[in-house]
Formats: C-alpha cells, sequence, structure tokens
C-alpha cells in the first residue's frame, strides 16, 4: 500500500519538494502548480530516474502502474525510455493508434464496449509505448491477469490490441498471424468451455425471482442474459437502436456477434418486461439500455458480483448450458433449432450454405417457453413442428 493519498498529495503541492510513495515512485514538487511524478529504479547495478508526466495529467494510480511496468520492463532488459521514444518515421503511441482504430472501426455501442476495454485494461499497461515497440511479451504480460480468470474478456483484449498494430504498423499484416501466436505461447491454457459453471435449469427460476427482489441496473441485465440466452456481452452493449419491442425483436448487429453475422432474437412477453423495465435507467449521452451509473458498458464483473451477493455457484455464461440443458430435456425442438437460438455455428460449412433461415419462428415458440419457464409459468414441452425432429 502506498504512503501517499489524494488528500496528502493536495496539502504536498503547497511545499515543494520530494515525497516517497514507496517502491521507487516519488512526487516531485517545485512549486505551486508545479508538480509530476517519478520512479527512482535500479537497472544493471545503477540508479536511473524515469519521469511519469505532470500531477496535472497523471493520477496516483496510474502512476503506480506505471512504476510498476517500468520495473518489469527493467527486469525483462527492455529499457523503458527506448519503447516510449518515436522511432523514425513512427510517432504514435499505442494509445493514439488505438484509438484511431476504434473510432474508425466501431461505432455505438460497440464502439463503448472497445473503449472501455482500452482503459480498463490495456492502455494503463502499454497505452504510452511506441507502437512500434509493443512486441508479444508485452501483450501477454497485459492480459495475463484476466486471460484465465476471464476467458472471453482475454481474447477480445488480444484481438484488439493485435488488430490495432495491423493498422497502425507498416508491417502489421506481416506480423498479425505470427502475433498472435506468439502471446497465445507464453500464456497459460484457458479453461474450456465446460468448466463454465452452470446452474441446473430446475434452479433457474427461483433465481429469476430473487433477482427481480434484489432490482438495480445488474440484476436486471442479468436477468435479460438468462430469458435471451444471449452473450452477457451482447446484453451488455445493446442499445435502444436494436430491439423493436412492439414487434419483440432484438437485432444484435454483425460487429457485436462472436461469429461477426447479425442475429435476430426473438423475446419473449416476460423478455419484453424486463427491456421496457430497463427504460427507468435511461441515461443522457448513451443509447445503451444497461448503462453502468457512469452511462458507460457494464462490465462483466458487475453480473458477476450479482451472482456472488446472492451465493450462486454459477457463472454469467453458464446461463446458456442452462437453457440448452433445458430444451433438450424439457422440450421437443430439435437440437438444430436450440443451437440456432444460441447463435452457434453449424460446424460443416458444406451444411451450413444450405441453411439460410434462421428459424426465428420456431425459435420465438422455443424462447417464449423459456420466458414462462423462468418466471414460473409453466413451459415445458414445445410441440415439435414439421420438420424439427433432429
Amino acid at each position: 500500500m502506498g504512503k501517499l493519498t489524494v488528500l496528502s498529495i493536495r496539502a504536498a503541492l503547497k511545499t515543494p519538494g520530494r515525497y516517497g510513495d514507496g517502491d521507487g515512485l516519488y512526487l516531485l514538487v517545485r512549486g505551486p502548480g508545479q508538480a509530476s511524478w517519478m520512479a527512482r529504479l535500479q537497472h544493471q547495478g545503477k540508479q536511473r530516474d524515469f519521469g511519469l508526466g505532470s500531477v496535472k495529467t497523471v493520477e496516483l494510480a496510474e502512476a503506480r502502474e506505471l512504476c510498476r511496468q517500468y520495473r518489469r520492463e527493467l527486469r525483462a532488459g527492455r529499457d523503458p525510455l527506448v519503447l516510449t521514444r518515436p522511432v523514425k518515421g513512427m510517432t504514435s503511441t499505442f494509445k493514439d493508434a488505438a484509438t484511431e482504430f476504434i473510432n474508425g472501426r466501431f461505432s455505438g455501442a460497440a464502439l463503448s464496449a472497445a473503449k472501455a476495454r482500452l482503459e480498463t485494461y490495456i492502455l494503463p499497461k502499454i497505452g504510452r509505448y511506441q507502437i512500434q515497440s509493443i512486441d508479444a511479451e508485452m501483450i501477454a504480460e497485459c492480459i495475463r491477469p484476466v486471460w484465465t480468470a476471464k476467458p472471453e474478456t482475454g481474447r477480445r483484449l488480444r484481438d484488439l490490441i493485435i488488430r490495432t498494430i495491423r493498422h497502425g504498423r507498416p508491417d502489421g499484416p506481416l506480423l498479425e498471424a505470427t502475433l498472435a501466436k506468439a502471446v497465445s505461447d507464453r500464456l497459460p491454457r484457458q479453461p474450456s468451455k465446460a468448466n463454465y459453471l452452470a446452474l441446473p435449469y430446475s434452479e433457474v427460476p427461483a433465481l429469476v425471482k430473487r433477482l427481480e427482489a434484489k432490482g438495480g441496473i445488474g440484476a436486471l441485465a442479468l436477468r435479460a442474459v438468462i430469458l435471451t440466452a444471449a452473450r452477457s456481452g451482447e446484453v451488455r452493449g445493446a442499445n435502444w437502436d436494436e430491439v423493436d419491442l412492439d414487434a419483440a425483436v432484438w437485432t444484435v448487429p454483425a460487429e457485436r456477434m462472436k461469429m461477426r453475422r447479425p442475429h435476430r432474437v426473438p423475446l419473449s412477453a416476460e423478455a419484453v418486461a424486463i427491456f421496457r423495465a430497463a427504460e427507468a435507467h435511461r441515461r443522457v449521452g448513451t443509447d445503451l439500455i444497461f448503462p453502468s451509473p457512469g452511462g458507460k458498458v457494464l462490465s462483466d464483473m458487475t453480473l458477476t458480483k450479482v451472482l456472488r451477493d446472492l451465493e450462486v455457484a454459477a457463472t454469467t455464461h453458464g446461463f446458456r448450458s442452462s437453457f440448452r440443458t433445458w430444451a433438450a430435456e424439457q422440450t421437443s425442438v430439435s437440437g438444430e433449432i436450440a443451437e440456432a437460438a444460441l447463435a452457434h455455428a453449424v460446424p460443416n460449412a458444406v451444411e451450413a450454405a444450405y441453411k439460410r433461415t434462421d428459424f426465428f419462428d420456431r425459435r420465438a415458440e422455443l424462447m417464449a417457453a423459456w420466458g414462462r419457464f423462468t418466471t414460473g409459468g409453466g413451459g415445458k414441452v414445445v410441440p415439435i413442428r414439421q420438420g424439427d425432429a433432429a
């Protein structure tokens, strides 16, 4: 724990001097309004000082992270000053390149989600480095903390970094494939989807009632995840122009889908009620249906915390498994329809070419039954329509 606090920094700014936070981090105050951060670290047996920026632009938490990051680079035999120094003909930092990339590639909720990932996980660690200096080891260290704890987030972070490099470096397209493999080789194996804890479907209705009683935007979003059988990120990033509540359909754009294809989600009456309840949480400046208090995309941890608070031994992703098992054991629809409801890819490319339909009407019947079941209204057995048999 560092010695400095926000209050002690405010007091220190009145008196010139050097104020230590611990672990080599110092606040240098030269006069009124003139203060900056410095990291004093050992390198090859010598003491070196590294400027980390003005206190006006670099907050305490960021300064601590930069100090730790510089120490890691030195231990790895890399010079932080070289990594942050512009390369001849290349003047973009990773932050500049990433900002340009996401603003040109994404829009709406997808842009908000990309910004949130950058600001939360990536920029504090590698944002100030020149994009030309980013290598596989640095990428791996950046995403290691979430790689196994939140596999989907880890993969999205890796892909965002590598796509930024592809966009921002002349040799980016040539590096893309080898860089992705080199990063993966430096990281532990991620848990398989089978390791996502799923709540037995028989216990889902009771949980939905508890979530309704709990209230709050996190519980509301989690109810939407359960009722739609959608992925957490698809629900958290959903915005109002994607839904037609009168028609009871939610169209997730391709850019927000794992398979990069648009997906129409039929909304049961119970799911529509959840989306209408979300209207009370509308915030100025955002179109998100389930916004955080700050108007940004809810983090996956928000939904995880709801489950932890209720002492539920399951993951958010696991509710898709709960739905799939229920569909197999309690309805008469084919596996093909159930898989389509989950927006899973058809494994055989030739078979996929013949399946031009998204089975919307049949999925609507299935989701209506799921909605009734999860809210205590029954929903056991969806009749087989011609062509539904597996």
